[in-house]
């Protein structure tokens, strides 16, 4: 698991972040062990506490469940749930700072389904 830290975000979110991405990916599947909190505190060579804080940040949210003497598991349905969650989201804060920059640009939607569709014939 590969993490691009910033100094914007406390690390603990970051990490955070970075497992909700591989739920979404679908590289750590519904059903699946997360890595142990031990692992990824070696690996990344951070505190095994802040990775605790990140992983109970997903127990919190119902996407990761803990197994008594067996770990922490992605329950069935995150990564639908994430999904639409992440839908929303883009929905409600990204698209409508897209559609300004569009209409500040000159932009329509035509010209960008038309771009994107010249985008698919170069693949």
């Amino acid at each position: 698991m590969q993490i691009n830290w910033n100094d914007k975000d406390p690390i603990f979110r970051q990490l955070h972040d970075r497992l909700v991405e591989l739920i979404l990916e679908g590289r750590i599947k519904d059903g699946e062990a997360l890595p142990s909190i031990r692992e990824i505190s070696s690996q990344h060579r951070i505190n095994h506490i802040t990775v605790a804080k990140a992983v109970q940040l997903l127990v919190d949210e119902g996407l990761v469940e803990k197994r008594r003497g067996m770990g922490m598991y992605v329950v069935a349905g995150a990564a639908g749930q994430l999904a639409g969650d992440e839908q929303k989201k883009f929905i409600k804060q990204e698209w409508p700072l897209i559609c300004k920059k569009m209409e500040r640009l000159g932009l329509s939607a035509e010209t960008l389904l038309e771009s994107l569709k010249k985008g698919d014939k170069k693949r």
